[in-house]
């Protein structure tokens, strides 16, 4: 798949899923929190599956 999410936006999803999934591991939100999970696989491999049916990208252009 192509990269569709640069800097900031891929830190700010680590950051989110991290966060996520350790307070739904620790019973602190419930099992909701495991949505987690999503923000850290797009941060994680750089792409967004709803970034590419949108045709946005928050990557520096290669031009």
């Amino acid at each position: 798949m192509k990269t569709n999410v640069g800097g900031l936006d891929k830190t700010l999803r680590l950051i989110v899923g991290i966060v996520l999934i350790a307070l739904a591991a620790t019973g602190v939100i419930g099992v909701w929190g495991w949505i987690g999970v999503v923000p850290l696989l797009t941060g994680l491999f750089k792409t967004c599956p709803a970034y590419s049916l949108l045709g946005i990208s928050t990557c520096k252009s290669k031009a």
